[in-house]
């Protein structure tokens, strides 16, 4: 039964590849920031119509369909693509560039988007044979905090009917198309933000006895937080804090009354990710008072780090095998880029996988989140008919 199913999904995936790729250029044409997916919202909307697929908003621009097969009611499985864009302008050269100035799909949620719709399309035309329910979550605002799964989640997108477990894919541009990639266990890291201010009496840069150097002091904290990681952590648990800005004075000879700092922390587990706050607070209010100045210090928590259930994960692997062929599976390496697809496998059972879109031959191989991110497009047939043998038939 099994075989038979694989082989109208990988024929259906083959035949509806074009239409499919059309979708993703339309999509990748017309980019809208996290929150802000009006457009790309309707055109969900309008293609789930066109299928037949019953379906819900929800956090205003997210968009969950159901598709019911035989016995609904046996199995519930969700499935999830992001609809958000970035504030980069695009720089490729091609005719589905982005109309939207300083708006680009350098994440590739286009493609997620696309390989969904495309396994709705199957799924609903093979219902009657496969059993239960398949949950459709298009969601907003993956790139921008608080994240749209936990505005999702908290409007009851894992109720109603509550799914047994979830998957969701991301493009690799590292990763050959025509190639998978599974991890079991911690998979991507938490993301949080921080924002420090520090003030002081400025003064004369000739005098700065007279002062509360803030940029000294700043300095003094950039190089003193690092020493929370190498000296606090487990070398065996990967985390990495970065100050990523630092703002401060506007002349040469005047020290300024205050500086600004921003940041990142990352981790992979979840008990110190909460016990480095506790510290970088401590450690920034010594140094900073310790010193002469005010502190004022936001952390602002971010996304928790994605566990791939290790049950659901492996079989999701083993599905993929069957599906593609256990060579052109490989094991995802750990990642301290974040994903808040982590709000959902802090609910459920889930697995995050990555779906290989790169070709070195082609000259496919520019990285997320930059100006020339692009795809070979062949990886939309094994996007979407990948998906669809999940839902048909993960247990």
């Amino acid at each position: 039964m099994q075989d038979a199913t694989r082989t109208k999904i990988k024929q259906l995936a083959a035949a509806y590849q074009a239409e499919f790729v059309s979708i993703r250029h339309h999509l990748h044409a017309h980019p809208e920031l996290s929150y802000k997916e009006f457009e790309t919202s309707k055109y969900i909307q309008s293609k789930l119509i066109e299928l037949g697929i019953p379906f819900e908003v929800k956090a205003t621009t997210g968009v969950v369909g159901l598709i019911k097969g035989k016995n609904p009611a046996k199995r519930v499985i969700a499935l999830r693509a992001d609809i958000d864009a970035l504030p980069i302008k695009e720089e490729n050269d091609v005719e589905y560039k982005s109309t939207n100035e300083g708006i680009m799909h350098a994440c590739g949620h286009d493609v997620h988007t696309s390989c969904l719709l495309g396994a709705a399309k199957i799924l609903n035309e093979l219902k009657d044979e496969w059993e239960g329910t398949i949950k459709l979550i298009f969601q907003p605002g993956e790139e921008k905090n608080p994240g749209g799964a936990s505005l999702l989640i908290k409007e009851g997108v894992l109720e109603n009917p509550r799914p047994s477990a979830i998957f969701g894919l991301h493009v690799h541009p590292f990763l050959e198309t025509g190639r998978l990639s599974f991890r079991s266990g911690q998979v991507m890291a938490s993301a949080d933000e921080i924002y420090i201010t520090i003030k002081g009496k400025g003064g004369h840069a000739a005098a700065p006895n007279l002062t509360a150097d803030t940029i000294l002091i700043a300095s003094q904290l950039v190089v003193s937080l690092q020493q929370i990681i190498s000296r606090n952590n487990s070398p065996f648990s990967p985390s990495v804090l970065s100050i990523t800005s630092f703002q401060g004075g506007y002349t040469t000879n005047v020290i300024p009354s205050e500086v600004k700092l921003m940041g990142t922390f990352r981790a992979l587990d979840e008990t110190w990710r909460f016990k480095a706050h506790e510290l970088i607070r401590k450690q920034a209010k010594a140094i900073v008072e310790g010193m002469g100045a005010e502190l004022d210090l936001h952390i602002d928590v971010g996304y928790p780090s994605v566990f791939n259930e290790e049950a659901v994960t492996e079989k999701a692997r083993s599905l993929a095998e069957s599906y593609m062929g256990a060579d052109k599976i490989e094991t995802t390496e750990m990642r301290m880029g974040a994903e808040d697809f982590g709000y959902y496998t802090r609910e459920i059972p889930g697995c995050f996988y990555r779906l290989g879109t790169g070709n070195i031959a082609k000259g496919i191989s520019a990285g997320v989140h930059t100006p020339v991110f692009n795809i070979d497009e062949n990886a939309i047939e094994i996007g979407m008919g990948m998906m669809a043998w999940l839902g048909a038939t993960v247990s």
